[in-house]
Order: structure tokens, then C-alpha cells, then sequence
């Protein structure tokens, strides 16, 4: 059994936004290159006709990743969370690690994890450890490193 594919709405709305654009705009485009170097001759020696198949099969299986995924999608609300004093999926945290770095977080769907906007995965090995925790509470996280130690700060739900 798969598991779940928990998302945001605006991460269902980022997903929407790339397949509309993908299936209305960068295909046709690619099939009228396609289509314009077909009729150029010698398709075998062709770059424009080579690259544009190509790239019209990376669309293809990209809209066909991008239907399975919001078909499958089960959107998480922040509003519909149950306690909001706990760390659940869409909390954002603000934690402190045993170095005294301060760090605030996202927890979002596998799709709409950007590391570098602070925006983690469900599963990531962080947002696993934080899950259920209150403000106050102190989690040991394992990494490869070897163990830190997370104490919770805030837990905010964003609209």
C-alpha cells in the first residue's frame, strides 16, 4: 500500500499551476518544433527534431506524474487540525538545536518540500521527530552526524 500523498492547498495550486502550463503551453510549443523539423528533411542528423522528441517525452512523463499525484492528493488545511498545540502536518516550528541555532520550519507534503524556504517533508527524519510535540518539549533527532537535541519554541499554523 502507498502511502498517503498529504499536500497543502497551495501546494495542490503550485501542482495545478505546472500542469495547466505544461499541458497548455510548453507541449503545443514543443509539438509545433517537433512538427517544423520533421518537415525539415533527415530527421536522423536533425538536433531540432532529436531534442524536441525528447523533450516531448520529459512533458509527457511529467503530466503523467503531475495527474497521478493531485488525482491521489489529500489536502491537509491547517484549520482542520485537530490541536493546534501540537505539531501536526502544515504546522510551522520554530525550534532550537543543542549548538543554540534557531531554526523555523514548514511541514508539508513530499511535492512542496524546498529545503531552503524551510519547507520539509512529512517523512523527512526533522518533521518525524517533531510530530506530536508541544512547545517545550525536547526531542532527540539521529542523524548521520550523530544526535541533536530539538527543543520546540512555537508551533504557528499558517492560513
Amino acid at each position: 500500500m502507498n502511502k498517503p500523498v498529504y499536500i497543502t492547498p497551495q501546494g495542490l495550486e503550485v501542482l495545478r499551476t505546472e500542469l495547466d502550463r505544461l499541458w497548455k503551453k510548453d507541449r503545443p510549443e514543443t509539438v509545433a518544433i517537433v512538427s517544423w523539423a520533421a518537415g525539415n528533411g533527415d530527421r536522423s542528423e536533425n538536433g531540432d527534431y532529436i531534442y524536441g522528441k525528447k523533450r516531448l517525452r520529459e512533458i509527457d512523463r511529467r503530466v503523467r506524474y503531475l495527474r497521478k499525484r493531485i488525482e491521489d492528493a489529500v489536502v491537509v488545511r491547517s484549520a482542520d487540525q485537530p490541536d493546534h498545540s501540537r505539531i501536526f502536518f502544515g504546522a510551522e516550528v520554530t525550534y532550537v538545536n543543542v549548538r543554540d541555532e534557531e531554526k523555523t520550519i514548514r511541514i508539508v507534503g513530499e511535492d512542496e518540500a524546498e529545503s531552503l524556504k524551510g519547507k520539509i517533508s512529512w517523512v523527512s527524519p526533522v518533521a518525524r521527530a517533531l510530530m506530536k510535540r508541544e512547545v517545550g518539549d525536547t526531542v532527540t533527532l539521529r542523524t548521520p552526524a550523530g544526535e541533536d537535541e530539538l527543543e520546540v519554541l512555537k508551533i504557528h499554523y499558517p492560513d
